[in-house]
C-alpha cells in the first residue's frame, strides 16, 4: 500500500493526477462507503494523499480541501473555520484561538495512536481514530457513532430507572411482592424480606405452594388468579401469630398491572392496630401534630442512618383455616411448660395431650399405633433424652424439638410455621425455582442464569411465550446445583453473577462433566457489550456460543434450533 501512496504522490508532483489515482480513489471510496466512515490519509509531510467524500458528511468544507496535496494544517483550519468546532469548545465551557487549536489537533495527529470522542450537536457523536504508521503516513478514520451513543444513554437511564423503583419498593414500610401470570414470585421488597426472615433468593422462582401449605396455597392462589383475570382488586383480612405469641390482623391488597398477555400480581400487606391504638410508627415518632377536632393525626418518623441496620422483624405464621382434629403429643417433664402447651393446644382446636419421660412416650406410642390412632406431630422437650426423638423418627412421626421458653411463649408460632410450610413436602411441591407453564415436565430444556429482576421476567416471558421449559438461577453457585440436578438442555449463562462468575460456572460445569463423563451441555454466554476480550474469556471458559442484551424471542429460537436440534441428533446418533 505504501508504494501506491507513492506513486500517487509522485504523479501529483508530475501532471496533477493520473488514471491509476483516480482507480485507487475510487476503490478507497468504495470501502469507506461498506464501513460506513470517513478516512483521511497523509503523508509525512502531512500533505493529503486520500480523502474520501463522506468527509463531506462530517464537516460542510468545499471539495476541493479533499484534493491530494493540500496540507493538513489548511484542512484542519477549514473546519475551524466552518465553525462546528468553535460550538463545541464552547459547551465544553471555553473556545482555544484559531492557531491553538491547529497546534493541538496537528500534534494529536502525530501521536503513534490517538482516539476521541467528540459531541456535535444535540444529538450526534463522532469517533475519530488517528493511527501514525512506521514510514511516516498518518491515517485518520472518521466514524458516526451518535446511534450508539443514544443505545448507551438509554441503556443508562434505563438502568438508573430500574435501580430507582428498587430503590423506592425497598423503602415501602410494608411488605410487598409481585407475581407473574403463572403465579410464581417474580419480586419482593426488602421489608417482605425481613417480615418474613428470609431473603429473596428463597422466595423469587417459587410459588405459595413452595412456602406454604396446601390449603392456605389454594386460598391465596383462587384470589390471585380472580384479580388476573378480572382485574378487580382483592382485599383480605387475616390472622397472623408473631414469635412472641402476639395475634395480630392484617390486610393484604392484591392489584392487576400490566398489558394483556403480560399481566402481573401487586400485593401489600399491611397491620391494622389493635383496636384504639396507632400504627407502631407513632411509638417511634419524634412529632405528632394532632387536629382540634381529632378528625386526622400526623407523625414524623425518623430513619435509621445508613450504618446502621434495621433489625429484623419477628418473623410471623399465618394461621390456618382450622386445626380441629389434628393430634400433638407433648413430651416435656417441665409442668410449668407442659401445663402453658395444653392450654394453647386446646384453644387452637388440637386434641393434645402429655406424657413426663421416655418410656411414657414409647407406651403410648405402642397403644395409638395398635389401636389406628395417627399422630400428626410430635413436640419434645430438648431437656429430654435422645430416645425421645428416635422413637418419633421409628413410628414414623414429624417431631419439633423446643426448649421450656419456646414451649411456654412460642409454642403457637412454631406449630403454624410447621403446619404452614413443612406441610408442602408432604405434598410433593419440591420443585425449586422452575418457572413452566407445562403440566407434564419430562425434563428441563433451558436453565438461564440471571440476576437482575427485569431481566429474570425478560427472559420468563419470552421463554413461556416459545414453550420451553426452563428455570432460572440468581447466581453462580445456583446455576451449578441446578445444572447437576436438572441437566438441562442448554444453559444461557449471564457472564455477571453474585458468587461465581458466569466464566468461572461454566468452567466448573464442564469441570463435572469430564469427571462423570456426561455428555456436553451447550453454554451460550449473554453479554451486555460486544467486548473482544469477554467473547474471548466466553471461549476459554467451555462456553459454545455468544448472544448480546436486550434479547429477543427470534435471537433465543435462533439459539435454541442450532444447540437443541444438534442435542436431539447425538441422541439419535447415539441410539
Amino acid at each position: 500500500m505504501s508504494a501506491g501512496f507513492e506513486k500517487a504522490d509522485t504523479s501529483l508532483k508530475i501532471d496533477g493526477t493520473s488514471a491509476e489515482a483516480d482507480l485507487q480513489t475510487a476503490l478507497f471510496d468504495v470501502v469507506c462507503d461498506s464501513l460506513s466512515a470517513a478516512f483521511i490519509i497523509y503523508d509525512k509531510n502531512d500533505h493529503l494523499i486520500f480523502a474520501s467524500r463522506q468527509i463531506l458528511d462530517f464537516f460542510p468544507l468545499p471539495s476541493e480541501m479533499l484534493k491530494p496535496g493540500t496540507r493538513l494544517r489548511d484542512f484542519l483550519g477549514a473546519i475551524y473555520d466552518t465553525g462546528v468546532r468553535q460550538q463545541y469548545d464552547i459547551r465544553q465551557g471555553g473556545s482555544l484561538s484559531r492557531e491553538d487549536w491547529l497546534s493541538q489537533k496537528i500534534a494529536s495527529h502525530w501521536r503513534e495512536r490517538f482516539e476521541s470522542v467528540e459531541r456535535h450537536g444535540a444529538d450526534s457523536w463522532v469517533r475519530f481514530v488517528k493511527r501514525r504508521l512506521p514510514g511516516g503516513y498518518g491515517v485518520t478514520i472518521i466514524s458516526d457513532i451518535s446511534e450508539d451513543k443514544k443505545r448507551e444513554e438509554q441503556w443508562r437511564s434505563d438502568l438508573e430507572r430500574v435501580q430507582l423503583t428498587e430503590d423506592i419498593l425497598d423503602n415501602l414500610p410494608f411488605p410487598l411482592f409481585v407475581k407473574d401470570r403463572n403465579l410464581t414470585y417474580v419480586a419482593v421488597n426488602l421489608a417482605f424480606c425481613e417480615k418474613y426472615q428470609t431473603s429473596a433468593d428463597e422466595v423469587l422462582g417459587r410459588k405459595s405452594g413452595d412456602l406454604f401449605s396446601p390449603e392456605i396455597a389454594k386460598r391465596f392462589e383462587e384470589s390471585d388468579r380472580h384479580v388476573l383475570e378480572t382485574g378487580e382488586m382483592s382485599i383480605s383480612r387475616q390472622r397472623q401469630i408473631s414469635r412472641d405469641g402476639i395475634e395480630r390482623d392484617i390486610i393484604s391488597r392484591k392489584h392487576r398491572i400490566g398489558k394483556p398477555g403480560r399481566y402481573f400480581l401487586v400485593s401489600t400487606t399491611q397491620d391494622l392496630p389493635r383496636e384504639g391504638a396507632d400504627l407502631e410508627e407513632f411509638d417511634r415518632a419524634s412529632a405528632i401534630t394532632t387536629s382540634a377536632n381529632q378528625s386526622y393525626r400526623r407523625a414524623y418518623v425518623p430513619l435509621p442512618s445508613a450504618v446502621e441496620r434495621r433489625e429484623p422483624a419477628a418473623m410471623e405464621a399465618i394461621v390456618p383455616e382450622n386445626f380441629s382434629g389434628r393430634k400433638i403429643l407433648v413430651v416435656t417433664a417441665d409442668l410449668a411448660a407442659e401445663t402453658a402447651a395444653l392450654r394453647t393446644l386446646s384453644k387452637y382446636g388440637f386434641e393434645s395431650c402429655s406424657v413426663r419421660g421416655e418410656d411414657e412416650e414409647e407406651r403410648f406410642l405402642e397403644i395409638a399405633t395398635s389401636s389406628g390412632i395417627s399422630l400428626d406431630l410430635l413436640i419434645i422437650d430438648n431437656q429430654m433424652g435422645m430416645r425421645c426423638l428416635e422413637l418419633s423418627e421409628q413410628y414414623g412421626i414429624p417431631s419439633l424439638v423446643m426448649d421450656g421458653f419456646q414451649l411456654a411463649n412460642e409454642l403457637t408460632f412454631q406449630i403454624a410455621r410447621h403446619f404452614n410450610r413443612n406441610s408442602r413436602s408432604a405434598a410433593g411441591a419440591d420443585a425449586d425455582w422452575e418457572i413452566s407453564t407445562s403440566d407434564d415436565v419430562v425434563g428441563l430444556q433451558v436453565l438461564v442464569a440471571e440476576d437482575n429482576d427485569i431481566n429474570q421476567i425478560v427472559f420468563s416471558q419470552i421463554l413461556e411465550g416459545l414453550g420451553y421449559r426452563h428455570m432460572i438461577a440468581a447466581t453462580g453457585d445456583e446455576v451449578v446445583r441446578l445444572w447437576a440436578e436438572h441437566r438441562p438442555q442448554v444453559v444461557l449463562m449471564d457472564i455477571s453473577l453474585p458468587g461465581f462468575n458466569g466464566f468461572e460456572a461454566a468452567r466448573l460445569i464442564r469441570q463435572m462433566e469430564e469427571a462423570g463423563g456426561a455428555a456436553r451441555t451447550p453454554i451460550i454466554g449473554v453479554l451486555t457489550q460486544a467486548f473482544e476480550r469477554d467473547r474471548a474469556e466466553c471461549v476459554n471458559s467451555g462456553m459454545d456460543d455468544v448472544i448480546m442484551k436486550p434479547v429477543s424471542p427470534d435471537m433465543l429460537e435462533t439459539i435454541f434450533q442450532k444447540y437443541l436440534v444438534e442435542d436431539a441428533a447425538r441422541v439419535r446418533a447415539s441410539g
